[in-house]
């Protein structure tokens, strides 16, 4: 039986807003339902629901995709007796006349109900950083988050390599961290990183502003309401950055995302992690989780060898193979916690 037409838009809607691939988006019964019922009304459902919505207008995925959804949609409705449906050919009409953009809007639906809008390069490499886009170990990594909320309520959370934003702004977003300082080294990504946390409803402050805070200062933000938590974007390399620095941004968990793909990295991020460890002396050390995308088993294996040389134990916390923010079959990802 062809599912309703309320129900086949907001699907179509749901799926289109999160720029999932054209595949996964409900075509055979779109193809049911025009057969059993000929006529344009719920292809108007749909455009209005999709490219036309005010989300879609505001921060619209790629051209290319839009264009290619619309031809499917032309396909369908061709392939019927109905009138022809203007704003269909209208809309196809606009996505033609513009440019392909170098970036696009990306709207992640949280479980919550609210998303995460992302603007992305459309490029994986731009820049001459990886930075500009959003990898999948982030996503697993943000999954596992909205899955273990406790582990953020009313802490102050560093991560590392933030790229443009989505780890951590989910986390704002579910957790009620008390503060989350996001990071990173390369300078476009923190101005797209600064423009992402904006867009979705935070106030970051400024870079210079990473201080040490006193004792003082610390049982001060305890006391503050979670539900908005102290945003700080740190320009934070991890070769340079002093044990006193770290002191001062008080971490009680740390976060990152495939940050393991280089082996010349390793060494420099292991040397960070030693200093973070060093650095809370006459404190607990934080927790650190970190997420991998298994491209090159040699990679993770060294990684795993050169903690074990330090002295940093690790265990591995397994990925759910299915995450809501994936459509496609996923590449090996695993996340270790580190005891520093």
């Amino acid at each position: 039986m062809a599912e309703s037409r309320p129900g086949l838009a907001l699907r179509f809607q749901r799926l289109f807003l999160a720029a999932r691939p054209l595949r996964s988006l409900p075509w055979p019964e779109l193809e049911q339902s025009l057969r059993t019922a000929p006529d344009s009304a719920l292809l108007a459902d749909i455009l209005h629901k999709t490219i036309l919505h005010p989300l879609c207008v505001k921060y619209p995925p790629s051209a290319k995709y839009r264009r290619c959804f619309l031809t499917e949609l032309i396909k369908k409705h061709e392939s019927t007796a109905a009138e022809p449906l203007d704003e269909l050919y209208d809309a196809l009409a606009d996505v033609l006349k513009e440019g392909e953009s170098t970036h696009c809007y990306k709207n992640y639906l949280l479980p919550t109900g609210d998303c995460v809008s992302l603007c992305e390069s459309t490029a994986l490499i731009s820049g001459g950083t990886t930075g500009l886009v959003t990898w999948e170990a982030a996503l697993h990594l943000g999954q596992w988050a909205l899955e273990n909320p406790g582990v953020f309520r009313d802490r102050t959370v560093l991560e590392l390599g933030s790229g443009i934003g989505f780890t951590g702004i989910a986390i704002c977003k579910t957790c009620q961290p008390r503060t989350f300082i996001f990071s990173d080294c390369h300078p476009r990504v923190l101005r797209q990183l600064e423009e992402n946390i904006r867009l979705n409803g935070f106030i970051p402050e400024p870079a210079g502003t990473w201080s040490i805070q006193t004792e003082s200062q610390g049982q001060e933000v305890e006391g503050e309401n979670c539900q908005n938590p102290k945003v700080i974007v740190a320009e934070l390399d991890w070769g340079s950055v002093t044990e006193k620095q770290l002191l001062g941004l008080r971490a009680d968990v740390v976060i990152a995302a495939d940050v393991v793909y280089d082996p010349e990295m390793i060494l420099v991020l292991i040397g960070m992690l030693q200093k973070l460890s060093t650095s809370r002396a006459d404190t607990k050390a934080p927790e650190v989780f970190i997420a991998f995308t298994i491209r090159y088993p040699a990679t993770y294996q060294l990684f795993q060898a050169e903690l074990g040389k330090v002295g940093i134990r690790w265990q591995m916390i397994p990925a759910h193979s299915s995450c809501n923010f994936l459509y496609d079959v996923q590449p090996d990802i695993t996340i270790l916690q580190l005891f520093i």
